[in-house]
């Protein structure tokens, strides 16, 4: 990526999240990180309590590309048909035909995605992972960009599943909105006689351009150095004593795949470590298993990332390195 390239993607970065933030007031961080998921072509997981704007941002980002996008409500008597697709018997022909599913979309909105059974969880597993669903045999791709956008609330546990480690291992970050602030709650409550379904998004990207420009994030500089530093930040999460079991190296591909994304969002053509430590907790605190006497004390994921990025000294030349690259 050029130095040029660098302020065009940053320029169209905020184009789009300012467009969300007219839906979302007052929570321009969350939006960029959840537009750094898109281009670093993840998914994303929105935890938090009921009311403060999980689907409605995930609705939003979804309208932000002019693409396809579907809203999938997990129940507890949801099927791994109803979500992947079926195949179904025609007589005329005498074969079966496979209708696809919801997930045959650009953005898949996956709302209150704990309330399903975890056989119908573990349906998104593949297409998450590998971008196809495979019924009967036959595999199906999904069209690109893809991104699952799901979202769980942490304090109804009754009737809800877990998600596994495995799964949780599939979302590239996941983060939360919290309420707004005052200023934000006067702004939401002046514009109260609007139902939330009628505030709409402009489009600003064609899902073509969507590939494209995710595939221009994918080429920001990153120095060997910024690689060691993620390398000693993950094996911190394996050898900390609160933690059973640590990121795994699909976390530090994570971290440094939105390293990339988050620096040319700034401008830059290269990674810094500041751009790790911005995303090391959104990234790999999900991704932590912590021990059980732990999380009795009331040890956190986010608590055990903050304490190793602390300990852990980033490269002393991070900000310096401005290879030319272009």
């Amino acid at each position: 990526m050029s130095i040029e390239e660098a302020g065009q993607f940053a320029t169209l970065f905020d184009r789009l999240v300012r467009g969300v933030e007219e839906v979302v007031l007052g929570k321009q961080h969350v939006i960029r990180l959840a537009f750094t998921a898109l281009f670093s072509e993840g998914h994303l997981l929105l935890e938090d309590v009921p009311g403060t704007g999980k689907t409605s941002l995930a609705r939003a980002i979804a309208q932000s590309v002019r693409g396809t996008n579907n809203r999938v409500q997990f129940t507890p008597d949801l099927l791994p048909g109803d979500i992947t697709g079926v195949s179904i018997f025609d007589q005329r022909t005498a074969t079966f035909e496979f209708h696809r599913g919801p997930v045959f979309a650009n953005i898949v909105l996956a709302d209150e995605i704990n309330r399903a059974s975890p056989k119908t969880q573990a349906a998104l597993l593949e297409v998450m992972e590998e971008g196809q669903v495979t019924a009967d045999g036959v595999t199906h791709r999904v069209a690109g960009p893809f991104m699952v956008i799901a979202t769980q609330n942490p304090i109804e546990q009754a009737g809800t599943y877990r998600l596994p480690e495995a799964q949780l291992d599939r979302f590239l970050m996941k983060t939360s909105i919290g309420y707004p602030d005052q200023a934000a709650t006067v702004r939401i409550l002046e514009g109260a006689g609007r139902r939330a379904h009628d505030n709409r998004v402009a489009p600003v990207l064609s899902a073509e351009s969507v590939v494209e420009v995710a595939s221009l994030a994918r080429t920001v500089f990153v120095d060997a150095t910024i690689n060691d530093y993620v390398a000693r930040l993950v094996d911190a999460t394996r050898s900390s004593p609160e933690v059973r079991l640590g990121a795994s190296v699909r976390g530090a591909l994570a971290l440094i795949r939105t390293a990339k994304t988050y620096a040319a969002s700034q401008g830059r053509h290269y990674v810094t470590p500041d751009d790790v430590k911005a995303l090391a907790e959104p990234v790999l605190a999900h991704r932590l298993l912590l021990d059980a006497e732990a999380e009795f004390d009331g040890v956190s994921a986010s608590s055990v990332i903050g304490r190793i990025l602390v300990e852990t000294p980033p490269p002393r030349s991070g900000e310096d390195q401005r290879a030319d690259v272009s």
